[in-house]
């Protein structure tokens, strides 16, 4: 026998029964929350297995828990994804390049500026590569391929898919790549010159910084984590990716928009209301700089580069 009642214990603790029960009755439906909270994770997780943890709050956005408790609870429970080390070179300098046009330009729409680049993954026991162009404003992927060597043939299928998606007649558009020899490949000028677009080339990877980090997305948060087996399944799931990236991922410099939801919103707005930004890296002029407010800096914009919001 007890030789104490429970009623002295809450007593001793400073606490009532009624306190105690109060607490177990919180902690079942906390409890009962989190396992609801789990089934959208996974369920998230099985399309986007790559898709870090405060990505993943901002589309599920649950009602009873903040972002960083979300955080914390899901990395407790073994959510946290990790990053893979780059250090495969996909970029062979080619002898014919050309300026760097988008320095400290303004852009204020889409098409005004695409970047390109390519990465590799590994599928079985060979490299495979994946070309994207995404368009720099709206950060919509246009057009991508996938292939099985480094040959332009790819690059030439990607800048297709994009000139086929348009709706509307190009104007001043400039493609901005590194100096890899895909993109001087003669078949791949002829096509951007046939079709009024301008050539420009960065020197180093943080030139092309919005189609490196699209890479890394495409890779890191998409295709490694399904541990792809076969070369059919990375174009099949390479296209998947491409269109949640479109559809339904949340980017922090669009506002937590989709690029497709962006681009329809920003089509809506009048000019006066749209926003205009200024590309810019570590070698962008100060006196570019100095003419902005520094309430205008978009901080949270695609590194190396910044967005200077000028509305």
């Amino acid at each position: 026998m007890i030789g104490y009642s429970l009623n002295e214990v809450y007593a001793a603790a400073g606490i009532s029964k009624q306190g105690v029960w109060d607490h177990f009755r919180r902690e079942r439906r906390e409890l009962a929350m989190i396992r609801r909270v789990i089934a959208q994770v996974d369920d998230r997780r099985a399309e986007h297995p790559g898709e870090g943890l405060e990505k993943l709050y901002w589309h599920i956005q649950p009602d009873e828990l903040g972002r960083d408790k979300f955080c914390r609870i899901f990395m407790q429970l073994g959510y946290g994804v990790r990053r893979p080390s780059n250090r495969m070179r996909t970029t062979i300098p080619a002898h014919k390049v050309f300026d760097n046009l988008i320095e400290g330009r303004l852009v204020s729409g889409p098409n005004q500026v695409w970047q390109s680049d390519i990465t590799y993954i590994k599928v079985g026991d060979r490299f495979y590569y994946l070309t994207f162009i995404i368009d720099v404003y709206t950060r919509r992927i246009v057009g991508y391929a996938v292939s099985d060597s480094l040959r332009a043939e790819a690059n030439i299928e990607a800048l297709q898919r994009a000139l086929a998606g348009l709706s509307t007649p190009l104007d001043g558009l400039v493609h901005h790549s590194d100096r890899g020899t895909q993109y001087t490949d003669g078949r791949y000028l002829k096509l951007l010159r046939s079709h009024g677009i301008a050539i420009s080339m960065g020197k180093k990877a943080t030139d092309n910084a919005f189609a490196e980090r699209v890479n890394g997305v495409i890779k890191n948060e998409y295709l490694v984590p399904r541990s792809l087996k076969t070369f059919r399944q990375l174009i099949y799931y390479s296209k998947q990716a491409v269109t949640d990236y479109n559809t339904n991922r949340h980017h922090g410099s669009l506002g937590r928009c989709s690029p497709a939801d962006y681009e329809a919103s920003w089509r809506r707005l009048p000019k006066d209301q749209q926003k205009v930004e200024v590309i810019r890296s570590e070698n962008t002029p100060t006196y570019l700089e100095a003419r902005l407010p520094i309430t205008d800096v978009v901080t949270k914009s695609q590194y190396p580069y910044c967005s200077f919001n000028l509305n």
